[in-house]
């Protein structure tokens, strides 16, 4: 009996597993803006007998430790339990964590809470962009992640209004409830998870041939059965590729030092690399310390402060939103390209304006260019760069790595982010409006990177990757046709083509007489 999921199937399944999978990234988004709102709270800070700015930043960063190791930790547990599942655990390990924090009154059993927390964040960052992009049809999965993107700024955006409003409630309610607030998104898991199906590609990996076929058949919708043409060939698609790459007869050695299937270390340094980029881009310098930037940098009120940074974070999600109608439409490479080169102009900008302030300018006016600015950063960011290196790591990476492409991805995310919020307030201190000329660098760096080295992934299934990669294509792919052009190469449509002819010249000499034989006949085949 084939088993019912949350919206039946074809487009409204993949409506609730994009909604499951974009509840992770509120959570995310909400973990990341509140933290910074919550350390400028005056009895926070007398709880925690005013902690400098260095063990503030410690406080704040020690989260994305927790992360990296939490990501990490998908390697090894997140094809044995599933997409749906570890998403599961790593709700779980937040609430835990939430509950640590607001329970919180030394800076010890905060740092505890923060790196719990971060685990269970650094789970589910690793596995729900893999699920979508896993369950998705080729023309909707960008835009399937890049709503992933925009569902992250809403709880960035969420944290920031919330923390507003309690910001006047009394002692200690005004920053323990917003730590306890995280719960509510375990809650809102709780309720799809266990209802949604896994990845038809890990269930074909793992050799639940029947599954599979009941979760491509759910996905393609529009009446199609186990038996259908159409269902037979995705499957046999994919199980052709995962036979070509069999990558799991080979070692972790023998992969990271070049000897395995062509291009896996390569799309592995590719994806991990894209997800570095946008953290180095500066973003989290303003997502986690954004009021503690306009009081401390641009001497601006706390509750002026805080009321900009929750506009600030609205402004964030509509152009997050508005980067929907642009991926899949200009491509990974353009979008990345042009957000990158808008956000380095910003920072060109606001460190100008912090200059000229610093030396006798006019503080107001330089202030309102400043403060201009990290809105235009924010949309600038929030058009591309946010999104692409999310999106990225789960398209580029082999079939059989996906997982443990994704794990090292994220992992990397958490790294680039722990240096970045760490060096975040000893900067400011320290360097001033120098400080902000590092991130134009960097930003503007994205630029050629791209351009050389990034091959387009848009208007491509998951398997024509794959089958670019095995082609063994030059470092520099600027000049390869394939590797650039937004269109759908010929080579590949015809290839699946060639499948789903040999699919129905199949089923025309023989109908399989039960469901359980016709695996064991496309087994064979492939």
């Amino acid at each position: 009996m084939p088993r019912k999921y949350i919206g039946g199937s074809g487009e409204r399944l993949t409506v609730w597993i994009s909604i499951a999978a974009s509840t992770v990234l509120i959570f995310y988004g909400y973990d990341q803006g509140v933290f910074g709102n919550v350390i400028i709270n005056e009895n926070f800070l007398e709880t925690f007998d005013y902690p400098s700015a260095n063990m503030q930043g410690v406080m704040t960063s020690i989260y994305n430790i927790g992360c990296f190791i939490g990501a990490m930790s998908t390697i090894w547990t997140g094809d044995p339990l599933g997409r749906p599942r570890q998403i599961l655990l790593g709700s779980t390990v937040i609430a835990i964590g939430a509950i640590i924090q607001t329970a919180s009154s030394t800076v010890a059993q905060m740092m505890v809470g923060r790196i719990v927390a971060g685990l269970g964040t650094g789970m589910n960052t690793a596995t729900a962009g893999v699920w979508q992009a896993e369950t998705s049809k080729m023309r909707s999965r960008g835009k399937l992640v890049i709503i992933q993107m925009a569902n992250c700024i809403t709880g960035f955006s969420i944290s920031n209004w919330l923390t507003l409003g309690f910001s006047f409630a009394p002692r200690d309610v005004a920053w323990r409830f917003p730590l306890a607030f995280q719960i509510f998104f375990t809650l809102c898991i709780y309720a799809l998870c266990p209802f949604l199906p896994d990845s038809p590609r890990l269930l074909i990996r793992k050799g639940k041939y029947e599954e599979a076929y009941e979760v491509l058949a759910a996905l393609e919708g529009h009446g199609a059965t186990l038996d259908s043409p159409s269902v037979h060939a995705q499957f046999n698609i994919i199980k052709e590729i995962l036979d070509r790459e069999h990558i799991s007869t080979y070692t972790w050695g023998q992969l990271l030092t070049g000897r395995g299937p062509s291009g896996v270390l390569r799309r592995m340094i590719l994806g991990a690399w894209m997800q570095a980029m946008n953290q180095i881009s500066g973003i989290n310098v303003t997502s986690y310390y954004m009021s503690y930037i306009f009081i401390n940098a641009l001497n601006i009120s706390e509750l002026l402060s805080r009321i900009l940074a929750a506009a600030g974070s609205v402004d964030y999600l509509i152009f997050a939103c508005l980067a929907y109608f642009v991926i899949e439409r200009f491509g990974r490479r353009k979008v990345m390209m042009c957000s990158a080169a808008a956000c380095s102009t910003c920072w060109i900008v606001i460190s100008i304006a912090l200059g000229l302030s610093a030396n006798g300018g006019d503080e107001y006016k330089l202030g309102i260019v400043a403060v201009s600015f990290f809105f235009i950063f924010f949309a600038s960011f929030g058009m591309g760069v946010l999104g692409v290196p999310w999106l990225y790591p789960t398209e580029i990476n082999a079939l059989e790595m996906r997982t443990k492409g994704a794990s090292l991805a994220m992992s990397t995310n958490w790294i680039m982010n722990y240096m970045v919020v760490q060096v975040t307030l000893p900067g400011i201190n320290n360097l001033g409006w120098r400080f902000w000329i590092i991130w134009a660098v960097i930003c503007f760096a994205f630029i050629p990177i791209t351009y050389f080295f990034y091959p387009e992934t848009a208007n491509r299934t998951l398997e024509d990757i794959d089958r670019f990669f095995e082609s063994k294509p030059d470092i520099f792919i600027h000049r390869n046709k394939v590797a650039i052009q937004l269109e759908r190469p010929a080579e590949y449509i015809e290839a699946d083509e060639r499948i789903v002819r040999a699919e129905i010249h199949i089923g025309e000499k023989k109908r399989p007489e039960s469901i359980s034989s016709d695996h064991v006949e496309t087994k064979e085949t492939v």
